[in-house]
């Protein structure tokens, strides 16, 4: 069947401005630092004149806002589409992430939601996303900073899940999970719990796991090894059950309460990402790797409803346009592809 799909965004280009000046014998001391700011979120484009907020008109549209992104959630109380930016990576500019808030039809919202200020904020390289109970979960990382000193290795990565207000942006807390450098993608239970994907390296099957951990911080290997195959993308099905796919076509799906294979299905494509389970069990899958999308219904084979989308990742389902949205990592944009 044809699918109809539209690639938006563009390339969001940041400057930096330098100030210089010239030290004088009247400066005896650094000047002390500011104080700190209370958190504040980005607001929707518009024009601020004598504190009089003029919002964009309909027939406006802005598209990009997006820098290495990985993956999107949807709001649906705003109607909103929520997309990660990693920025620049931390040996180049730490703490550069951001959210920005998008329109159904791709359009901007609100450029950075979070990341306006850094206030209190650290954001540094954001993946895989998830929302469960009000909140939004994010798989970001800490470290990886270089070393003054070339001779010695760069600070080690530690896994940092972070968490924000999902109707103000605000920022709820982290858990730290000293057992990896970092989670490729999440998927959250209603209860709190967390389930993440370590991509491992390529032919050590002892590093391809998926992470559990509880609301209280707690952290296990769930799964380990085969059958996993650097396991990327995961999600919870509608019986609960986690659902993993990785460099193959396999889509695995396993148990939640103690890690064991229940089945394994078929994608179109190999080397996915993201996943998509619709309430009437239907599956949509994203190849990073070869860019197409494949639904597998239930019982049916798998079907390549869209193709040729670069660096397909983490996609989202927006419920209130009835399609699939995919960020396009360092493409920096996002493909929509409508569903029939």
């Amino acid at each position: 069947m044809k699918s109809a799909h539209r690639i938006v965004g563009a390339a969001l280009l940041a400057g930096a401005a330098f100030a210089l000046y010239q030290p004088t014998a009247a400066l005896a001391q650094a000047a002390p630092p500011p104080a700190p700011q209370p958190f504040a979120a980005g607001t929707p484009l518009g024009v601020t004149l004598n504190n009089a907020f003029t919002p964009m008109s309909s027939n406006v549209k802005v598209y990009g806002a997006i820098v290495n992104g990985e993956a999107c959630v949807y709001d649906e109380a705003k109607g909103l589409i929520i997309v990660p930016s990693r920025g620049a990576p931390q040996d180049q500019n730490p703490n550069d992430g951001w959210f920005s808030l998008f329109n159904h039809d791709g359009s901007v919202h609100t450029a950075k939601w979070v990341g306006i200020t850094r206030n209190g904020l650290v954001l540094n390289q954001p993946q895989g996303t998830d929302i469960a109970n009000g909140v939004i979960y994010t798989a970001d990382r800490d470290g990886g900073l270089r070393n003054p000193d070339p001779t010695k290795p760069a600070d080690p990565l530690v896994s940092v899940i972070r968490k924000f207000d999902l109707k103000t942006g605000q920022p709820m807390g982290e858990i730290k999970n000293p057992e990896t450098a970092g989670l490729n993608d999440i998927a959250v239970h209603a209860d709190g719990t967390i389930y993440g994907t370590q991509t491992g390296t390529a032919g050590m099957p002892d590093t391809f796991k998926v992470f559990r951990i509880t609301a209280a911080g707690v952290v296990s290997e769930l799964i380990k090894g085969a059958p996993l195959l650097s396991p990327n993308g995961i999600a919870i099905d509608n019986d609960g059950n986690l659902v993993v796919v990785g460099n193959t076509t396999d889509v695995f799906v396993f148990s939640r309460a103690d890690g064991k294979l229940l089945k394994t299905l078929k994608t179109s494509q190999p080397g996915n990402d993201g996943i998509v389970i619709m309430k009437d069990g239907t599956i949509y899958v994203s190849s990073v790797q070869q860019g197409g999308i494949s639904r597998i219904r239930p019982g049916q084979a798998p079907e390549l409803i869209a193709t040729g989308i670069p660096n397909a990742a983490s996609m989202c389902y927006d419920s209130g346009a009835n399609q699939l949205v995919i960020p396009m990592n360092q493409n920096n944009a996002m493909a929509i592809v409508k569903l029939q």
